[in-house]
């Protein structure tokens, strides 16, 4: 069993930035920045539950609901990689691709 702790955290300490972000800089971007981040990480989660099915691409829910839907994906994509026989190095390029993610987002934030 993966410990996911390094995805968890690096998710959470993005949404806690998004939570606290003022509304002109979420609509500026960094919004869509975790929205998208969001997105890659359902579908991933999506690919290693059901790898045969198409993922389903997560809804707008708007920029003060980015942050929840963040966490969720991660939460999901964290839980996916504890509780199948995900190889490590999934979680390696998801915990990469969540900082590479949050580079960005603070460049907008």
């Amino acid at each position: 069993m993966l410990d996911t702790t390094p995805l968890t955290a690096a998710v959470e300490r993005i949404a806690d930035r998004l939570r606290t972000a003022p509304q002109s800089r979420l609509q500026r971007g960094a919004a869509d920045e975790g929205l998208a981040l969001a997105r890659e990480l359902a579908v991933r989660a999506q690919r290693i539950e059901a790898p045969d099915e198409d993922p389903k691409i997560m809804p707008d829910a708007g920029v003060f609901a980015v942050a929840d839907q963040l966490v969720v994906a991660g939460s999901d994509l964290a839980e996916s990689l504890r509780t199948t026989a995900a190889p490590p190095r999934e979680l390696d390029e998801a915990v990469g691709f969540v900082e590479k993610a949050g580079e960005r987002l603070r460049a907008l934030l």
